[in-house]
C-alpha cells in the first residue's frame, strides 16, 4: 500500500507529503514527512479540510453502486465531485471516491471542520452527462429546445431528437439518482420526487405562476392547499444534508443566544440553539441559502457553524423571546442629552435622579459593547481641563477609542461604576476594587473595577470583562506540532509541577483551563485557587481568593491538601510561601500548576531559585514551564503574498540562528519563496489582522535542564541546553509561524523581546 498523500489545510495550502504511519479517522492527527524533510510531523485534524490517497485505506467502506454522488465545498474553497459510501459512523470526518476513475488520488477523507458545504448532485442533463448516455453538445441542443417547447420535458425532448430510448433515460437516472435529487434542482421536481404532489399539480401552478411573476412556486403550493410548509422545508432540508428540528418545546442555552448580535439575529431571521464550544448549533428556514449564511454567521460568531432547519413562525417566535428588547446605540443616546439634563450630585452625596437616567443607558450600553466587541479590557478615562472623555476597548491586545463623551459627564460615570461595584464614591484619594455583575441576553457578564485616581483630581475606572474567557481545545492553541506533543505528554504525567508565564494578557489563564480542560475526566479531583475566577469550568472545584477575610492562595492550598485533590492549579505564585507549597504539594504525588508574570522560560528558573526553592527538591519535581506571547493573527480574508527581498530573508534568518534555521530546514531564499502581509478588508475593518495567534516557549523538565537546576546554572547555560534539548524561543516560534503566513515580522517583534 503506497503512503503518498495530498493534504489540503483549512489556510487553503496544498502540498504533496508521506504518510509515516497508516491514517484512521480515529486518531484525529496526520502523521507525515513533507517533501525535502525528514522528520515526521504530526497535524491535528483540525487544521486540515481534506485528505487525498492513491490507494482506499482498510477502514474506508468499499465502492458501492448506493455511494450518492455530492458536490462537496471545503472551507479552503475547494470543489470536488465524489461519490459517498452510506452509513460512515466516523466522528471526525467521511470518506469518498472521487468521481473522476483515472484521478490518482481519488480517495478522499474529509473532515467535518473543514467542509462548507455537501450537495447532492443529480440534475438530469448533468447525470446523463456523467453517465456517458449523451454528450454536453446534445444537452445544450436539447435545453435550447426546451426553452422553445416548455410544454415538453428535458427527457422527452432528447428521446425525440437523439432517439434514446425513454426506458434507458429512466434507467441511467434510477441508476444515478438512487430516489435522490440534486441541489441545484428546481423544487417542482424535489417534491414530486418526494411524493407531495404531482406533475400535474405543478404543471397547473407553474401555468399560474406566469400572472404571478413575484410569487415563489413553494408560496403558491402552500396557498392552493397542496402541501404545507412543513412538508416544503423537510424536502429541501433533505436534499441540502441539514437536519430539519421542530424547536417549538426547545430552550437555546444562554451562551448560544450571546454568541450571535440581536441585529444579526433579527435581520437574518435565524436563532441559535446550541453552543458546542468549537460549533455553533443555528437553526434557519431557508435551506436553499445555507452556504451564504453559514459564512456570515462563521464571521459573525468566530466559530464554525452547524446549521438546521425550523419553520419560519418557530423561529421568528423564539427571537421575539430571546431578543425583544431593542437596543441602544451610545452615541445616539450621547446626542440626545443636552447640558441641562445632566445634574452632577455632591461628590459626598451621590444620587441617581431622572435627569442621569441617559447616563445609565450611556454606561450600560458601554458595558455591553465591551462585552460584543470580544474586548478584555474598558478604559474610561476622565480628561483634565476641558477634554472630553474617553473611552476606549483593549480587543485583540490593542486599545482603540470607541467614543468621546463630553467633559461634564466624567464624575457622573465614574461614581455611577462606584455604585454598580459595591465601592466607596466618598474615597477619591485611594485607588479601590471591586466587580460588577450585569444580566445582559440571558447571559450573566461579570466586570472586574479598578478605579485609579489621577492628577487634578480625577479617577480613571478600568474594568476587564470576566465572561468572555473559555477554555479552548489544545488542538486549536497554535502549538507547532512538538510543542503539542511535549505539552500533552507532560499534563498527563501523574505529579509534578507545570508553569505557564507571560506578562499580563498574554492567555495564560486561558492555556491552564484549556489543560486543566483535557484532563478533567471523572477520575481525577481538581482543585483551583484563582483571584479572580475568569473561567468556569463543569467538574472543577473553583476558590476565588478573599485576602479581605484571610482567604489567601497559601490558606487555600492549605485546605486543598487535605480535600484529596488529584490536580491543583494556582492562579499565581505571588511570593516564596505559595511557592514552596506548591513544591510540597508535587513532592506529596499531586499535578500542580500555576502561572508567573515572567518574561522567558529559562528565566522562570532563575526567579524560582532566587525566591527560595531549594534547587535540589524544585528540580525533582519540574516538568515543564510554557512562555507565551499573543500577537496579531493575519486577515484570512484579504492576506496577500509577496516574494521578501534578500536582506528581508537575511534578517529573518540572523532572528532565528543561522545555523539553528538551517538544522530546522526552514525555507531557502529562493524565487517561489512567499511570505504573508496585511491588506485590509470590510471583515477586518481594513487593519489587516483579525484575531490573535499565540507564539511559544516550551520548557521541558529534561535530565539535562534538572541536573543543570541542582547545579545552579544561570540562564544563558539553560537555555543553551533547553535549544539543544528542542526548545525554541518565542522569537523562533513566531517566525515559524511567520513563514507559515500566520503573522508577520512586525507583530512578533512587537511582543516579543529579543531572548
Amino acid at each position: 500500500m503506497t503512503n503518498e498523500i495530498i493534504l489540503e489545510m483549512m489556510d487553503r495550502r496544498s502540498f504533496p507529503a508521506l504518510l509515516t504511519t497508516p491514517f484512521s479517522p480515529k486518531d484525529n492527527k496526520v502523521c507525515l514527512t513533507l517533501p525535502e524533510q525528514a522528520k515526521a510531523r504530526a497535524f491535528p485534524l483540525s487544521e486540515i479540510s481534506c485528505l487525498r490517497m492513491k490507494t482506499r485505506p482498510e477502514w474506508a467502506p468499499a465502492k458501492h453502486a448506493a455511494a450518492q454522488l455530492e458536490e462537496v465545498e471545503t472551507v479552503a474553497g475547494t470543489t470536488y465531485f465524489v461519490r459517498v459510501p452510506e452509513n460512515q459512523q466516523f466522528q471526525t470526518g467521511f470518506f469518498a471516491f472521487s468521481i473522476e476513475e483515472k484521478d490518482e488520488f481519488r480517495f478522499l477523507f474529509f473532515s467535518f471542520v473543514g467542509t462548507r458545504s455537501r450537495k447532492l448532485f443529480s440534475q438530469l442533463g448533468e447525470i446523463l452527462e456523467k453517465s456517458g448516455t449523451v454528450s454536453k453538445e446534445n444537452i445544450n441542443k436539447a435545453l435550447a429546445e426546451q426553452k422553445r417547447l416548455q410544454s415538453q420535458r428535458l427527457g422527452e425532448i432528447l428521446t425525440e431528437q437523439q432517439g434514446i430510448p425513454k426506458q434507458e433515460i429512466d434507467q441511467t437516472i434510477q441508476r444515478m439518482l438512487q430516489k435522490k435529487v440534486h441541489a441545484r434542482a428546481k423544487i417542482g421536481d424535489i417534491l414530486v420526487s418526494a411524493k407531495l404532489v404531482t406533475r400535474e399539480q405543478i404543471d397547473q401552478t407553474l401555468a399560474f405562476q406566469k400572472n404571478n411573476k413575484k410569487k415563489p412556486l413553494g408560496s403558491m403550493l402552500i396557498e392552493q392547499g397542496l402541501v404545507s410548509e412543513h412538508q416544503i422545508l423537510v424536502a429541501l432540508s433533505s436534499k441540502f444534508h441539514l437536519e430539519y428540528i421542530d424547536i417549538r418545546d426547545l430552550h437555546p442555552s444562554e451562551r448560544a443566544i450571546s454568541a450571535i448580535s440581536p441585529a444579526i439575529v433579527k435581520q437574518l431571521q435565524i436563532i441559535p440553539l446550541e453552543d458546542k464550544g468549537d460549533h455553533l448549533v443555528v437553526a434557519m428556514s431557508d435551506p436553499a441559502n445555507h452556504a451564504a449564511l453559514s459564512d456570515t454567521l462563521r464571521f459573525h460568531a468566530n466559530r464554525r457553524i452547524e446549521l438546521v432547519t425550523a419553520l419560519s413562525t418557530d423561529i421568528a417566535a423564539k427571537i421575539n423571546n430571546f431578543y425583544h428588547q431593542a437596543e441602544d446605540h451610545v452615541d445616539d443616546i450621547i446626542d440626545e442629552i443636552s447640558e441641562d439634563e445632566v445634574a452632577l450630585e455632591e461628590e459626598d452625596d451621590f444620587s441617581v435622579t431622572e435627569a442621569d437616567s441617559k447616563l445609565i443607558r450611556i454606561l450600560n450600553k458601554i458595558l455591553i459593547d465591551g462585552y460584543k466587541k470580544n474586548a478584555s479590557d474598558i478604559h474610561i478615562e476622565p480628561g483634565s481641563g476641558r477634554a472630553p472623555v474617553k473611552v476606549r476597548y483593549r480587543i485583540d491586545g490593542i486599545c482603540n477609542l470607541g467614543h468621546t463623551i463630553p467633559k461634564m459627564y466624567g464624575k457622573a460615570m465614574v461614581s455611577r461604576i462606584k455604585v454598580m461595584a459595591n465601592l466607596d464614591i466618598a474615597e477619591h484619594r485611594r485607588p479601590q476594587s471591586g466587580k460588577i455583575i450585569i444580566r445582559y441576553a440571558n447571559k450573566k457578564i461579570e466586570f472586574r473595577v479598578e478605579i485609579t485616581p489621577t492628577v487634578g483630581g480625577l479617577e480613571d475606572a478600568v474594568l476587564r470583562v470576566l465572561s468572555g474567557s473559555k477554555p479552548l481545545d489544545l488542538n486549536s492553541m497554535d502549538f507547532t506540532p512538538q510543542n503539542y506533543t511535549f505539552f500533552n505528554n507532560i499534563i498527563q504525567k501523574p505529579y509534578g509541577l507545570i508553569l505557564c508565564v507571560g506578562p499580563t494578557g498574554s492567555g495564560k489563564t486561558t492555556t491552564l483551563h484549556s489543560a486543566l480542560a483535557h484532563i478533567n475526566l471523572p477520575d481525577r479531583k481538581i482543585w483551583t485557587a484563582e483571584d479572580p475566577v475568569e473561567i468556569t469550568q463543569p467538574g472543577l472545584r473553583q476558590v476565588q481568593i478573599n485576602t479581605k477575610i484571610g482567604l489567601t492562595f497559601e490558606e487555600a492550598l492549605r485546605s486543598f491538601l487535605r480535600a484529596d485533590p488529584d490536580v491543583i492549579m494556582i492562579g499565581e505564585m505571588r511570593d516564596r510561601v505559595t511557592a514552596k507549597i506548591a513544591v510540597e504539594s508535587s513532592l506529596t504525588g499531586h499535578l500542580v500548576f500555576s502561572t508567573l508574570h515572567t518574561n522567558t522560560a529559562t528565566e522562570t528558573i532563575i526567579r524560582l531559585v532566587e525566591m527560595g526553592l531549594e534547587p535540589f527538591h524544585f528540580a525533582d519535581i519540574f516538568l515543564g514551564v510554557l512562555a507565551q506571547r499573543l500577537t496579531l493573527r493575519l486577515c484570512e480574508h484579504c492576506k496577500e503574498s509577496y516574494h521578501p527581498d534578500k536582506e528581508e530573508y537575511d534578517t529573518i534568518v540572523a532572528a532565528y540562528g543561522a545555523e539553528l534555521y538551517k538544522k530546522d530546514k526552514l525555507p531557502e531564499y529562493k524565487e517561489n519563496l512567499f511570505l504573508m502581509r496585511e491588506n485590509g478588508c470590510e471583515k477586518c475593518d481594513d487593519k489587516g489582522f483579525r484575531g490573535r495567534i499565540a507564539i511559544h516557549e516550551l520548557l521541558i523538565g529534561c535530565t539535562e535542564v534538572k541536573n543543570a537546576i541542582r547545579n545552579r546554572a544561570d540562564a544563558d547555560e539553560l537555555k543553551k541546553i533547553a535549544i539543544d534539548d528542542g526548545m525554541r524561543t518565542l522569537t523562533m516560534d513566531g517566525i515559524y509561524k511567520m513563514l507559515a503566513g500566520q503573522t508577520n515580522m512586525n507583530q512578533v517583534n512587537r511582543v516579543v523581546v529579543d531572548n
